[in-house]
């Protein structure tokens, strides 16, 4: 048993690094902010690839007959995931003001201090790090605070040498108040996973609050249907870039899902809030946003670098005791009786394993699966379409950019999501 928690909680924390990469590897293209494009159609052209990637993804791993079955049994988390995605999608277009107004070098380690907001939401909601001693405490907090120094660290030496806006105060706001949002869409992901439910079953519910809340502020501030249409069609050249980043966060934001089912909100959120260093990467070597940096500038975001690292090193060291893993029975417990769930079928969810209630009460649902693989290929063909569709009118974007490092941090990033996928795969077959 002690081998089985020590192993799910090093999944949970390779899921949070490799979420780290996808992440940061997603918000390069809101770099297109500083081309001229509307934030709010920006956040709109993301949110479409996110659309397609939460429906693609799990059709793909999982089948939407599973998908299904495990929504109709867990009714009570409809409302949860919706109100998640919309908090998600204010908070996104929020950063693409922020990205506009003062860099994207800025702009992360900003809204990155969501880690914070979520070890406090984890504490006071679900009894995370409760009973765990002051060994755990200290390498859990430490290691948090340790990666919001490392980005102000990176946040002061990248601001040296980076254009900004006139009046940055704005730009700085809505860093802030994506981290406040972000930091609390974390609240539904955890109350989820205590309630058994799978990753890729929450987000694909998850998906409908983005999608209606960013056409809600697409249409309103850009002018009404027919404008955001005409404004559609001007920006063609640059949708697919939008749409790719996109698809990138539903990779990046699936393995931080997995991440915050094994390890908690407290300890997934801080480890995935290393896309700090990969957006510093993707800023500083591809779009040369440290150019004018001096060499003092530069010594500090190497120590701002290594005292990130060292943070997370810290959090995946923290392995919850036995007084935290008794703690978080209680809050399952208190899920279970809420909402009338097996406490069982739920605590095996959350180890990665199959319940046998779980099987036995999806019955007709294992037939359901087996008629809708064909239903599964239609969509995941119909995603390929879209980006073949887009793809087929993008344009190089107006940016300076290093041709070199791309090809490199995009590799990187690859056999990133490889070693993760590979091990959640091996570990929980995506449980």
């Amino acid at each position: 048993m002690a081998s089985e928690k020590r192993s799910l909680h090093s999944l949970g924390v390779i899921c949070g690094f490799a979420a780290g990469a996808w992440l940061g590897a997603a918000e390069a293209p809101t770099k297109l902010v500083t081309t001229g494009l509307s934030p709010f159609l920006i956040s709109l052209g993301m949110v479409a690839g996110v659309f397609a990637g939460r429906w693609t993804l799990p059709a793909v791993l999982k089948g939407t007959g599973f998908v299904f079955d495990d929504i109709r049994r867990r009714r009570h988390l409809l409302v949860w995931a919706v109100l998640a995605g919309a908090l998600w999608a204010v908070a996104n277009t929020l950063t693409v003001f922020a990205i506009r107004d003062v860099g994207l070098s800025i702009a992360f380690p900003l809204w990155n201090t969501n880690s914070l907001i979520g070890v406090l939401w984890g504490v006071v909601f679900f009894r995370e790090l409760r009973g765990a001693g002051r060994g755990t405490w200290a390498k859990v907090g430490g290691g948090s605070l340790a990666i919001v120094i490392g980005a102000v660290l990176l946040a002061y030496a990248s601001s040296h040498g980076v254009s900004v806006a006139p009046h940055p105060l704005p730009g700085i706001a809505a860093a802030l108040g994506a981290a406040l949002l972000w930091g609390t869409m974390y609240i539904p992901y955890r109350k989820a996973y205590l309630s058994g439910m799978n990753p890729l079953s929450f987000v694909t519910v998850f998906t409908v609050g983005e999608i209606v809340t960013v056409t809600i502020l697409a249409v309103s501030f850009e002018g009404g249907w027919r404008a955001l249409g005409e404004a559609l069609g001007d920006a063609r050249g640059s949708l697919f870039w939008l749409f790719l980043g996109g698809f990138c966060w539903v990779i990046g934001d699936l393995f931080q899902q997995y991440a915050t089912k094994y390890v908690g909100i407290g300890r997934g959120i801080p480890l995935s809030n290393t896309n700090q260093l990969w957006g510093l990467a993707w800023g500083a070597l591809v779009f040369g946003e440290l150019a004018g940096t001096h060499l003092a500038g530069r010594l500090m975001v190497l120590a701002g670098s290594g005292v990130m690292i060292a943070g997370a090193i810290a959090i995946a060291a923290a392995a919850a005791p036995s007084g935290e893993q008794a703690s978080r029975s209680l809050a399952v417990a208190r899920e279970c009786d809420r909402y009338g769930l097996d406490q069982n079928e739920v605590e095996a969810a959350l180890a990665g394993v199959a319940h046998d209630s779980a099987q036995a009460g999806a019955g007709t649902g294992t037939a359901i699966r087996r008629r809708s693989r064909i239903g599964d290929l239609l969509i995941a063909a119909a995603a390929i379409g879209v980006f073949a569709w887009l793809g087929a009118y993008a344009r190089r974007p107006a940016l300076t950019m290093s041709a070199g490092w791309i090809v490199i941090l995009s590799v990187a990033t690859l056999a990133v999501l490889a070693a993760a996928g590979y091990s959640l795969w091996k570990r929980t077959r995506f449980l």
